[in-house]
């Protein structure tokens, strides 16, 4: 499947359809997956704010100075946090592979809240469309055609 040659509402259909096919078989690993990014988040963290010290140094490690959104330094606006870019709630499956997790500061967080990843980006050429082309960056390409 060639995801380049998709428009953003196309690619949005793809990755629902098979976000809402698997949702409804998810299997034993993918429980176990999931319970492995709560753990690795949360343990020996603070639940509210759900971060570890490993979890700290994962996004320190995957992220410069600034977000990738907003474009503002991190201890500007503060602090980063650890973003699926398809979400847990419809992808659980995809709570830990790391080509499914960016580092955002806490307000593009916020913002972006449980948008698919599309929807993100859709929102962004309305809202920000000078971002548009360094989110685009971020698509999840290899992740989508990793579920065909």
């Amino acid at each position: 499947m060639n995801l380049n040659d998709k428009s953003l509402e196309e690619l949005f259909k793809i990755a629902d359809q098979v976000g809402k096919k698997r949702y409804h078989r998810l299997t034993n690993q993918d429980l176990e997956d999931y319970c492995k990014f709560n753990h690795w988040r949360y343990v020996n963290g603070d639940i509210k704010y759900g971060t570890t010290q490993e979890s700290k140094k994962w996004a320190r490690d995957n992220s410069d100075y600034r977000c990738p959104v907003c474009n503002k330094r991190f201890a500007d606006v503060g602090g980063r946090s650890i973003d699926h870019k398809l979400p847990r709630a419809q992808y659980p499956w995809l709570s830990l592979d790391f080509r499914n997790l960016w580092v955002i500061c806490f307000n593009c967080n916020k913002e972006k809240g449980e948008m698919h990843w599309y929807e993100y980006e859709h929102y962004i050429l309305i809202h920000y469309p000078e971002r548009y082309k360094d989110i685009q960056l971020f698509r999840p390409k290899q992740l989508l055609k990793s579920l065909g």
